[in-house]
């Protein structure tokens, strides 16, 4: 499958012109797709799978889901888990995939509906990219077909002057396209899909014709119903998808994996040291999240308050992020509770107002209570006063 190609700038991690007829070549980007960062995992399944395939797949159902949730080949090759969470919400996903029902990711922020979309694509058609990011502002063009306007004026319709959403692209190669944060899109936009996954065809009436699914062909979508400027789905686009709701992670220590794995990967992507002795704070951010989000103290004793925020895992994958950095460059490399106070500070504090009250009664109700987090009190009680 052609790598879609990049305009880069220099250290973009792609080729780029350095000179007259002297590309240099670049090792990395910042943030490479699935496809790119696991080519070896994904190369090592294709090899082990010995599984029937469906048309157009790279791997079959059951590689797909080994690529997401980890294991170990016969040859030892390792699979590293993609995604940490119930096996069979994995394999519904990936079963919908091979059927002619469009697969929705529903689940509130930050419980890896883009991150499982990505892989799912990755591993099913080797390419990732085919994407329609929704947004308020997302044209109807986004999810068919544009036009370039240059050719459109000096030769009339055609189809050289037409130009394939992403959506159109993947209906005649038979791939995998992905639609991110599908309730964000209005309403009459959404509602352009109805056709496309109900008839397998998209119209094309300026040029008297149509574009054709062809086998391979289903479409991932992500979407959530707790944020602000979400727009409902209607209920005859809600029929044509299979929903796979993405739940929280079960337990405190799964929580933890998740982060301390996606930290380790985004520190090295930037180049950031080894997360030496990290996990304790992990675990407190972890806890702290917890606790907030379910309104309740791990012990089940005492009831807290919960902030207007989410306090999802990616926004503690965040916090102990930013702390990190901090730490590499401002401290001494270890992760102390002053690194990541003022990440959960601003990760809980949305509401300047309502959720200061809520952050100030939990931190002297419950951390300052709590054995062996006085460091952290008090690096949360200082940059707390200094907010103010």
């Amino acid at each position: 499958m052609p790598v879609p190609e990049t305009i880069a700038q220099p250290g973009s991690g792609v080729e780029t012109d350095t000179g007259p007829g002297r590309p240099q070549p670049v090792t990395e980007v910042l943030r490479p797709h699935a496809e790119h960062a696991f080519a070896d995992e994904l190369a090592a399944l294709a090899a082990a799978d010995d599984r029937p395939r469906p048309t157009r797949w790279r791997l079959s159902p059951w590689a797909v889901a080994t690529y997401l949730l980890g294991g170990t080949l016969p040859d030892g090759t390792v699979i590293t888990p993609k995604y940490v969470g119930p096996r069979r919400i994995v394999e519904v996903a990936v079963t919908t995939l091979a059927t002619d029902r469009a697969l929705l990711l529903l689940g509130v922020p930050g419980t890896a509906k883009t991150w499982v979309s990505e892989h799912l694509a990755a591993a099913v058609s080797g390419d990732s990219t085919l994407l329609v990011q929704g947004t308020a502002g997302t044209p109807e063009e986004a999810v068919r077909y544009g036009w370039n306007y240059a050719r459109l004026i000096a030769e009339g319709p055609s189809r050289d002057a037409l130009v394939p959403s992403p959506v159109m692209r993947a209906m005649a190669q038979g791939m995998t396209a992905r639609v991110e944060e599908l309730t964000r899109i209005p309403a009459d936009v959404q509602d352009t899909l109805i056709t496309i996954l109900s008839e397998k065809t998209l119209p094309v009436p300026e040029l008297g014709q149509e574009v054709q699914a062809v086998p391979g062909f289903n479409l991932i979508a992500t979407a959530n119903d707790r944020d602000r400027g979400v727009n409902e789905l209607s209920s005859a686009l809600r029929r044509r998808f299979n929903t796979v709701v993405l739940p929280l992670p079960a337990t405190a220590e799964a929580e933890v994996d998740i982060v301390a794995r996606r930290v380790e990967q985004l520190g090295r992507s930037l180049e950031l040291p080894a997360l030496p002795e990290g996990v304790d704070e992990i675990r407190r951010v972890v806890t702290v999240f917890r606790e907030l989000r379910d309104g309740v103290t791990a012990d089940g004793r005492t009831k807290v308050k919960s902030p207007s925020g989410t306090l999802s895992t990616a926004e503690a994958i965040s916090v102990v992020t930013g702390g990190l950095a901090l730490a590499a460059h401002f401290g001494d490399g270890v992760l102390r509770p002053a690194d990541v106070a003022a990440g959960i500070l601003g990760a809980v504090v949305r509401d300047p107002a309502a959720d200061r009250l809520v952050w100030q009664e939990y931190l002297e109700t419950v951390v300052r209570e709590r054995d062996g987090w006085k460091d952290f009190y008090r690096a949360c009680r200082e940059v707390s006063h200094d907010a103010r």
